[in-house]
């Protein structure tokens, strides 16, 4: 099997597997009591940034056999919904199998999804959450999905085909939507403007998700991400919705003229 090598080992966290165990130790949460989900919010960020709120949620949260890994596309490159489904992802803590089988199930249930590994090959908010999932398991399967460009319509067929598929397994699943919330403004309007999303995500309301970050012009980089997450956690009989965790960069630059926010939600 082909194999995706990590792209930002070394840049977001550390290259070698002693001093990333250390690194993603620092920010679990040792007594956080454990609870089943449906799917999460995740931010992806630099660990020393978003580490405490991804670890604040991996913590949290009962493992499941695969995780659907939902992520913005921040290289332009592949097609707008791209399905990676041929590769062993490497990280310096072990290697991730693709679950083959669920990843098949949402092709044919979505025409809009293409098999595609080059939309994943430099791209960074899948990869951050890997070594957080390899830390608390090592047998866990992924089905990695990268999104470039989607309608609320999309996101929510995109969603609808993952319930379907998820219903038509028999083992445990759990959507992570992998999102950073709004970029480089003030701490003030950040926490302004992420409560307005945050709040549509506790509502469990994907079509107001998308179209409140929309109109109030809010950087979430994984809304479309998130969006379908929530259409499946519904489809899936989510019934409420848990803010684990919200942080900025500014709580460890100090920076809080320019920051970007950090959610950690789970939806259950």
């Amino acid at each position: 099997m082909a194999k995706r090598a990590p792209a930002v080992a070394g840049q977001f966290y550390y290259g070698t597997r002693d001093r990333l165990l250390e690194q993603v130790a620092q920010y679990v949460v040792r007594d956080a009591p454990k609870e089943d989900v449906i799917g999460v919010v995740v931010p992806h960020a630099g660990f020393i940034y978003s580490g405490p709120v991804a670890g604040a949620v991996y913590s949290s949260i009962k493992f499941p056999k695969t995780f659907v890994l939902l992520g913005p596309n921040h290289t332009g490159l592949g097609s707008r919904i791209s399905l990676s489904d041929d590769l062993e992802w490497e990280t310096p803590l072990g290697a991730f199998d693709v679950d083959k089988k669920l990843a098949a199930k949402i092709l044919v249930g979505d025409p809009g999804v293409t098999r595609d590994s080059r939309a994943h090959l430099f791209e960074h908010s899948l990869e951050v959450q890997l070594p957080f999932i390899s830390y608390f398991s090592k047998d866990v399967k992924i089905v990695p999905i990268a999104l470039l460009a989607a309608s609320v319509d999309d996101c929510i067929e995109l969603g609808s085909a993952i319930a379907r598929a998820i219903k038509s397994v028999d083992y445990s699943v759990v959507i992570v939507a992998s999102s950073d919330m709004s970029h480089y403004v003030s701490e003030k309007t950040a926490r302004q403007k992420d409560r307005k999303a945050i709040d549509r995500v506790l509502a469990v309301d994907p079509e107001g998700l998308y179209e409140t970050v929309v109109r109030e012009g809010i950087s979430m980089c994984g809304y479309m991400p998130a969006t379908a997450m929530l259409s499946a956690a519904r489809e899936l009989g989510a019934k409420s919705a848990r803010l684990v965790k919200y942080a900025t960069s500014g709580d460890v630059s100090g920076d809080y003229d320019s920051v970007v926010g950090y959610a950690g939600i789970a939806v259950r």
